[in-house]
């Protein structure tokens, strides 16, 4: 009757591969478990293998693996718990994300990709803040007057057009509301849509004859198809849309819904409840305020583009079912009149801007990328309120200029 010990050696060793001799061919193992020929083999044991073979016959293995595996553990956590900050007050959220990377699920998510649009040569933007344009800003959409303020401070000096359905200055009885001294609004009862303007009028009494010199900011939550088509009769050639929505998400047709593909690296989207897709959506729904799931993405017919199936515009008030096909022609149009496509990155990640409404697996990488938090700290981002990092999220940069030119 073998001993326990010579029972498992014998177990041990009739998983192991064939041994490879010196001249490429291999040697095969007899029924005892040992080599036909051991003088080929047991000279390049190495000592690790003895040291394993050691502690397998004597039974000390798993004591050894276990001491090791705590060994990682304890590492893992000081070493990650100096720099990483979570965004979980949970200590459940606290270890997942310390051990996966921010939440365990980024690198299964991205396999769907981030929606871009293909630009007609391939360039990328190539400006700086020194080239910001100096002749005019236009802004459709100002609300509150955040965003007016904002633009005030990257141009000092620029002119601004402001065209919004109420002017800002109602909301300062309020509270908090900008009105630029430097600005002419088209608000209130003096308001007129963005397509309705007479730009070359309007371009005229400014002094501006190079419409190509004019930059417009879009946020107004109108479909961003139809701005686009608009910008292009108008002349303007540097466009920035705010709102910039994910597929799936969103109260008007963006840019990112419109150029989700099939031939893009993730693109279109899988309807099927059982499907790998489906289960990391039902995961990353957990943590990230935006994210959808099947259910949300997909529509009739398994229509997942837009929303639902759905070209949305005017803040959701017309939802209008259009076909893959229709889809599809838009996107082939946008790539038409496209020079340049940026979407602009999150200042900083998640972990540090402790930002949970916004996927960042379905964002551009951070400028500052989570677990930095010494440079998140250096350049006083820390100072500042966690609902600022909310407030404008996939914002795009465009180039455009008319189809064959």
């Amino acid at each position: 009757m073998p001993t326990p010990t010579k029972i498992l050696e014998r177990t041990v060793s009739t998983r192991r591969p064939p041994h490879a001799s010196e001249d490429g061919a291999t040697v095969e193992e007899d029924g005892s478990g040992e080599t036909a020929d051991e003088s080929k083999t047991r000279k390049h044991i190495s000592v690790a293998m003895r040291v394993t073979n050691y502690l397998i016959r004597t039974g000390y293995i798993w004591p050894v693996l276990i001491l090791g595996l705590a060994i990682v553990i304890i590492s893992s956590l000081v070493i990650h718990s100096r720099d990483l900050v979570c965004i979980s007050a949970s200590s459940s959220d606290h270890i997942s994300r310390l051990f996966w990377g921010f939440d365990g699920l980024e690198s299964d998510f991205g396999s769907l990709g981030v929606p871009w649009c293909r630009s007609k040569d391939g360039k990328t933007v190539e400006w700086t803040s020194k080239d910001l344009l100096q002749d005019l800003m236009i802004e459709s959409g100002a609300f509150k007057g955040h965003s007016t303020w904002v633009l005030r401070q990257a141009m000092p000096n620029t002119p601004i057009l402001s065209l919004s359905p109420r002017h800002p200055e109602k909301y300062l009885k309020k509270g908090p509301a900008y009105v630029d001294g430097n600005c002419t609004y088209f608000a209130g009862k003096d308001f007129v849509d963005f397509g309705s303007m007479d730009w070359r009028r309007v371009m005229r009494k400014h002094g501006i004859e190079d419409h190509s010199r004019v930059l417009v900011f879009f946020d107004d939550h109108q479909n961003e198809l139809k701005r686009l088509k608009q910008a292009l009769k108008a002349g303007f050639r540097h466009l920035v849309f705010e709102d910039n929505y994910d597929t799936g998400t969103g109260d008007h047709y963006s840019f990112r819904q419109i150029c989700d593909q099939f031939y893009i690296r993730g693109g279109g989207h899988s309807c099927f409840k059982d499907s790998d897709e489906a289960r990391v959506r039902f995961k990353r729904k957990k943590f990230w305020e935006k994210a959808v799931d099947i259910e949300e993405l997909c529509g009739p017919g398994e229509a997942w583009w837009g929303v639902r199936g759905h070209m949305r515009d005017n803040f959701n008030h017309s939802n209008n079912a259009i076909t893959f096909a229709e889809h599809f022609q838009n996107s082939r149009f946008v790539e038409s009149v496209l020079d340049v496509y940026w979407e602009l990155p999150p200042v900083a990640g998640p972990s540090l801007t402790h930002q949970t409404r916004y996927d960042p697996a379905r964002a551009p990488s951070p400028i500052v990328e989570d677990g930095r938090y010494g440079l998140f700290q250096r350049l006083g981002l820390s100072r500042l309120e966690s609902s600022v990092f909310n407030g404008y999220t996939q914002m795009v940069y465009l180039q455009v200029s008319e189809q064959g030119t």
